[in-house]
């Protein structure tokens, strides 16, 4: 049986007269975006234009709401509330589905942002209170998460589909977590090297670990982060290498 798996990318990221990532060549080799709802990146006339490519390219559409930080792109950690994080969660969820409702499309999933995906990973009050508000939203809707986090525990326990997600351009610690930013080894800019950890991850079911330990990992859908100076090149590369291992690439509803 050939495996499937979905290859999703953070989208309409630029802001104002900032331009960041390459959404428009990008597109073509992605079968879900997650796309920024205004409070880490992106604004209306960004977030319409972005939901219109990924209509043109039949992408899935996912919301990617992040902490409201835009001169850190969202990648500090803050500390809130979960009714802090709730609320941040309905509201960036709502900014989207407009503009995917007005353009005749239909949001397929929600994708937290940089730090407040990573404290979900471990916090599951914080877990819990997003997968809530995803679900009082529209219990249709998939929840991506980190691999064996509590953000996927907490979407599964509330009735929610969930999609592991796992990343091709980052290393992970020995819980299974991503190694910090901060940290000199935490991105792989190597296409092979993580080509190689895509391939491994879906047929192997594991990760080899900065620690060089096999950690288990189930993956249903893999990120390519689209600001990386790198994406393009990075993303075709791994497209090609999941064509040559017989791994289809389908976007994560068709096969949820």
């Amino acid at each position: 049986m050939m495996d499937v798996v979905d290859l999703n990318c953070d989208m309409g990221e630029s802001f104002g007269t900032y331009t960041k990532g390459m959404d428009e060549a990008l597109f073509p080799y992605i079968t879900s975006a997650n796309i920024a709802c205004g409070f880490h990146a992106g604004d209306p006339a960004v977030m319409r234009k972005t939901v219109k490519l990924a209509l043109e390219h039949q992408v899935g559409i996912g919301a990617h709401p992040g902490l409201r930080d835009l001169v850190g792109f969202g990648r500090r950690n803050m500390v809130i509330s979960p009714e802090e994080a709730y609320e941040l969660i309905v509201y960036q969820i709502g900014a989207l589905n407009g503009f995917v409702t007005a353009e005749g499309g239909l949001l397929q999933h929600v994708k937290p942002h940089g730090a407040l995906y990573n404290m979900a990973a471990k916090n599951r009050e914080l877990a819990d209170a997003i997968a809530k508000a995803v679900y009082d939203v529209s219990p249709e809707l998939i929840l991506f998460g980190l691999a064996g986090s509590e953000l996927i525990k907490a979407g599964e326990e509330i009735g929610l589909q969930v999609a592991s997600e796992v990343f091709a351009d980052r290393t992970y610690q020995q819980d299974g977590t991503l190694t910090s930013r901060e940290e000199a080894n935490s991105l792989i800019t190597d296409h092979a090297i993580a080509s190689k950890q895509v391939i491994q991850m879906i047929q192997k079911h594991k990760v080899k670990t900065i620690q060089q330990i096999d950690f288990p990992i189930n993956p249903e859908t893999i990120c390519i982060h689209g600001d990386g100076a790198l994406a393009l090149s990075l993303v075709i590369h791994i497209h090609d290498a999941l064509a040559t291992a017989n791994i289809k690439v389908k976007k994560i509803s068709s096969h949820k």
